[in-house]
């Protein structure tokens, strides 16, 4: 039997997601959308924050296994903000707080500033049913 050879990685999974939260701000500073995209919008952010902020741990197990400690923490430093923000994104669409959202979406946006998104993107519109997703979270 062959070797397995994983082409998904942590870090390209947080590339994707931290790309997709870009365009999700981007979707959501528009004005004229509907409170249904704006939900999806805040959810999908909420959730993709989460999914960065559980891959830390794993991310950094492998670095320490090898003695790379200050790798590690500084990894850990750097992505801390996500499992935070995610919360406090949750609390703030659940209780239909706009201004939160609006506020958090601006501090989320000035941390992936660095973040490039090539105009001509393939990554469609991962947000749409995330809202539902989340509702279906919290009943379960």
């Amino acid at each position: 039997m062959g070797r397995v050879i994983h082409t998904e990685s942590a870090g390209k999974d947080r590339d994707r997601l931290t790309k997709a939260i870009v365009i999700a701000l981007a979707e959501l500073a528009e004005i004229g959308a509907s409170i249904e995209k704006r939900r999806d919008l805040a959810a999908f952010i909420c959730l993709s924050l989460r999914l960065i902020s559980e891959a830390i741990e794993p991310t950094v197990a492998a670095w320490e296994k090898r003695g790379y400690w200050v790798k590690a923490d500084r990894y850990r430093m750097e992505w801390s903000w996500t499992g935070q923000a995610a919360q406090k994104m949750k609390g703030a669409l659940l209780a239909d707080d706009w201004d939160g959202v609006e506020q958090l979406a601006d501090q989320i946006g000035k941390k992936l500033a660095k973040v490039k998104v090539s105009p001509h993107h393939r990554m469609g519109q991962p947000w749409i049913g995330a809202w539902e997703k989340l509702r279906a979270e919290l009943i379960s």
